[in-house]
């Protein structure tokens, strides 16, 4: 709930439920109008924990600086965002207990199995990282129909989860000195499988994922990229679904 807004800001008031995000919108750039992308050239995504003009908006004890995640912070209690990195809610439409999930994690996940690559019915799906958006990606591939949705993660205890939104098989790097696209390929009767979500940002799961696909059709999703991973092989990530 909006607190108390800026004197530049027009379009939203104090009392208004707003979703937090930390990729902008500016409406009018070429990305924005293109309908194919969330990637703002304007307000875009950042880094260095400060606002858009490089100055902090949070400290604590006598002002020790505080930074952003990102732009937004969600975590604490009180932050201060650009009017541009929300959205607002309407309460009586959307329950907020549910309104929470549209932000990013679950949603960017599950919208990358039908938005962005439309996993086919009988189709086999592998996903790297079982957090809020590997596990968005399972529940996709199961909606849309996957025959075998294979999760990898190093936390045993996302055997459970996965399962409970659709994953078939699991597999914990930890329990093998292979690959991981070998153990994958495992699973799948060692051709790949036809779709991989890599979940985690980890640079050196990029050729893992290649490799976990089937050779010539496989398709590969690279979802919430770590600013390392983009940096290192020059990729544009999907960053929400």
């Amino acid at each position: 709930m909006i607190e108390s807004v800026g004197e530049n800001v027009t379009n939203l008031k104090e009392g208004d439920i707003v979703m937090p995000l930390y990729l902008g919108e500016c409406k009018e750039c070429p990305n924005c109008k293109s309908g194919k992308s969330n990637l703002c050239h304007k307000y875009h995504l950042t880094f260095s924990g400060l606002m858009l003009d490089d100055t902090p908006r949070m400290s604590i004890h006598g002002g020790q600086v505080l930074y952003h995640s990102f732009s937004c912070s969600t975590w604490s209690e009180y932050t201060v965002i650009n009017a541009n990195y929300v959205t607002k809610v309407d309460p009586q439409k959307i329950p907020l207990q549910h309104a929470s999930l549209l932000c990013c994690g679950f949603t960017t996940g599950y919208g990358a199995t039908w938005r962005e690559v439309h996993v086919e019915k009988g189709s086999t799906v592998a996903v790297l990282g079982l957090g809020a958006v590997g596990l968005g990606a399972i529940e996709g591939a199961r909606s849309q129909g996957a025959s075998k949705i294979i999760g990898v993660d190093i936390n045993e205890s996302k055997r459970g989860k996965g399962e409970l939104f659709g994953m078939t098989d699991f597999i914990n790097p930890k329990e093998s000195k292979t690959s991981v696209s070998e153990m994958i390929k495992d699973v799948d009767e060692g051709l790949g499988v036809d779709y991989v979500f890599e979940c985690t940002g980890i640079p050196s799961m990029l050729n893992e994922v290649i490799e976990a696909s089937k050779l010539g059709i496989g398709t590969i999703v690279v979802i919430g990229a770590g600013h390392g991973l983009t940096r290192e092989f020059n990729l544009v990530p999907l960053l929400c679904g």
